[in-house]
């Protein structure tokens, strides 16, 4: 782990990056699990977790500027419950995410690849929808955000098509807590398009 001073590490340096999370060993306290893959700025993660003290939370962001302003922000406000990770976020989800340990996935605004040719590029896919099946607990959900309507129908098609999920509606108070990307496109009239589905307990 990377040691900040002499607090517990809120970045982390995983001793291998080709095996499995300890995530009991991650935090103080056992606690349902939360990630959010491209945490950009914090804001939405920062203000969640401290909405939600009784969860762990996970921040997956690639750019370690970035990662040290959540760092900042997640101190100012005592989040010990919080955690960060600098890795490419389906990767993360694939190999370093334990089987049946999350609780609720937030993949809010990600990169739309919108030429066609670079569709392949897309994060969600259909192979991705198992990769989150075998992350979340039973009835553990995923929730969607883009301002992209062709990638939001692929988002929505990708998951009808697993028989594992199910649609659900997202809750109005995960709703009104914005992402940085979320309050520009708020702020130029561009809506935001949500989805969410829960996996179906076995």
């Amino acid at each position: 782990m990377e040691q900040l001073g002499n607090e517990a590490p809120i970045i982390l340096q995983p001793a291998s990056y080709v095996e499995r999370l300890p995530i009991d060993k991650l935090f103080e306290a056992p606690q349902p699990l939360e990630i959010e893959l491209g945490a950009g700025d914090g804001s939405f993660l920062a203000a969640w977790a401290a909405q939600h003290p009784r969860r762990n939370c996970v921040g997956v962001e690639r750019l370690l500027g970035r990662l040290r302003k959540i760092e900042r922000k997640v101190r100012r406000a005592g989040l010990l419950h919080v955690r960060l990770l600098r890795i490419e976020a389906g990767y993360f989800l694939e190999y370093m995410v334990p089987p049946n340990s999350v609780s609720a996935l937030h993949i809010y605004f990600p990169d739309p690849w919108p030429k066609r040719k670079h569709w392949r590029n897309r994060l969600i896919n259909d192979a991705l929808t198992e990769v989150v099946a075998r992350a979340l607990v039973a009835e553990g959900v995923i929730y969607l955000r883009t301002d992209d309507q062709p990638y939001f129908s692929q988002m929505k098609q990708v998951f009808d098509r697993n028989a594992k999920f199910e649609a659900i509606a997202t809750p109005p108070e995960l709703r009104a807590v914005l992402t940085d990307f979320e309050r520009g496109f708020q702020a130029r009239g561009v809506s935001t398009l949500h989805a969410a589905y829960r996996l179906k307990a076995t």
